[in-house]
């Protein structure tokens, strides 16, 4: 795993009279994740080398002689493992064949399904029209857009909480927390800081609302990462279908991920 850039953090921090410590609480909780994006959000900087690592929608190659499955929902999301950034996540993802999302966006899934494709395997593409139960079954097909992958960093939504950062908005760091010059605050300070490092993790501007692998969740209610569960991905319904209005999250434990147990993954629906 690639750890989160201190030297960047540290170096915006003092930029922005953010102190050391306080800089050191918001490394302490961070967690580098990768964003899938379209093309036209891939910063300038990056797009002479960019290569697409997933797709949204379209239809399911599968193992030859593999069966869509039963109760995952449409395929929404494929990623190639090969193609992602190596050594950023702190979350153990095969190193090449496809994952492949099956999960309904527009409503609460009743179950969800997420497999791995080995590279090298002989597949078959499968149709949208398939059999289940003696019944002729026609699975959403949504449309398929390439995706391209982003290294970024998350931070947990309450490190204000920390310590030295609560006494940093105090004022009890050497930092007024009241209006001081040209009107700026200690949480001004803060949202400038928290940004100018997220953007420049990115290459140019975060990511809004869209798919992200690893790091923290960016939930729109309780955020369903805590304890042993961590984010494995994240895909705000607007990324896969334009008009549906959901955020789909997905978590398990460290050790389910590394070993492939995607049965055991837990899936959420926000809306």
């Amino acid at each position: 795993m690639t750890p989160i850039d201190e030297q960047l953090v540290r170096a915006t921090a003092a930029e922005h009279g953010v102190p050391g410590p306080v800089a050191q609480e918001f490394i302490a909780r961070s967690r580098p994740c990768v964003h899938l994006v379209p093309y036209d959000e891939v910063p300038l900087s990056r797009r002479e080398n960019a290569r697409p690592a997933a797709r949204t929608g379209g239809l399911p190659a599968l193992p030859d002689g593999t069966d869509r499955p039963r109760h995952g929902g449409p395929l929404v999301l494929s990623v190639d493992c090969a193609m992602l950034p190596r050594e950023v996540l702190d979350i153990e993802l095969p190193a090449d064949g496809h994952l492949l999302f099956f999960t309904e966006i527009e409503y609460e899934p009743d179950s969800s399904v997420v497999l791995h494709v080995p590279a090298g395997v002989p597949t078959t593409e499968h149709s949208a029209t398939y059999e289940l139960d003696g019944d002729t079954v026609r699975a959403t097909v949504y449309e398929p857009r390439s995706l391209y992958p982003l290294t970024g960093q998350t931070c947990l939504s309450d490190w204000r909480e920390a310590p030295a950062t609560r006494a940093f908005l105090a004022g009890d760091a050497g930092v007024a927390g009241q209006e001081g010059a040209g009107g700026t605050t200690a949480e001004d300070v803060l949202d400038n800081f928290e940004r100018a490092v997220l953007d420049a993790l990115c290459g140019g501007t975060r990511p809004g609302v869209g798919v992200q692998l690893g790091g923290f969740s960016d939930p729109w209610d309780m955020a369903p990462d805590e304890g042993d569960l961590v984010l494995l991905a994240q895909m705000a319904g607007q990324a896969i279908d334009h008009d549906v209005f959901t955020m789909n999250l997905i978590v398990g434990t460290r050790t389910d991920i590394a070993a492939r147990k995607y049965a055991a993954l837990r899936f959420e629906q926000q809306c």
